[in-house]
């Protein structure tokens, strides 16, 4: 089984690399070296996403992933999974998540000034984006956007609320990974920036804040 180091190397590399080499007809899968939990997280998605199987090891600062043609679901004696903030229901592609409007958050606040007042306008957007009629079909968070999903944000209540009428809440793998929130989300689900692009690309309508 061919050994791909992805250390150091950025979102969304090591799903793409990944995604090449099993493309390869003579290749029955992958073993790839990655430094966050946010890269195996995302691996994971791609892998199940394409009916292969899964599993991976840590070992010190680094993790061991295997992905296995024809192997789908399977995970080896003495190996893991790692956790999954995604909801099961989401699946590992853009799939229909751009396919209406998008909003791509880039901060925890809104606007520029005091940083307290633009927090403060932040939670009154995203709680409006919770009433309207016909709610986003996915919100991206990125870079500091991330923090508002993470526990304890004043936004994670709208943003459920969201989930629960159909909108996708999709946050950075890589941001949440830099602010050390992979492990502790509390609505939405880990994509990668192929997931993003994808969804951006597919948007009827884009709202940037």
């Amino acid at each position: 089984m061919e050994v791909m180091d992805m250390r150091g190397q950025p979102c969304p590399i090591p799903v793409v690399k990944a995604k090449k080499a099993l493309g390869e007809a003579q290749t029955e899968g992958v073993t790839l070296l990655v430094d966050n939990k946010a890269a195996v997280q995302n691996l994971e998605k791609m892998a199940l996403g394409s009916g292969f199987g899964f599993s991976y090891t840590e070992e010190g600062a680094a993790w061991r992933v295997n992905i296995a043609k024809g192997a789908a679901g399977k995970v080896s004696p003495g190996e893991q999974r790692p956790p999954q903030p995604q909801p099961p229901s989401q699946p590992a592609d853009a799939g229909g998540a751009g396919r209406g409007a998008v909003a791509f958050i880039s901060s925890d606040s809104m606007g520029r000034g005091a940083e307290d007042l633009g927090r403060l306008l932040m939670k009154g957007f995203i709680f409006s984006l919770s009433q309207l009629e016909t709610p986003p079909a996915a919100v991206i968070f990125i870079n500091s956007g991330a923090l508002l999903a993470a526990k304890g944000a004043s936004t994670v209540a709208d943003l459920q609320v969201l989930e629960e009428r159909g909108c996708r809440v999709c946050v950075c793998g890589a941001c949440a990974n830099y602010y050390k929130i992979t492990e502790s989300l509390a609505v939405g689900g880990i994509v990668d920036m192929m997931f993003i692009t994808e969804c951006l690309t597919k948007a009827s309508g884009l709202i940037t804040i």
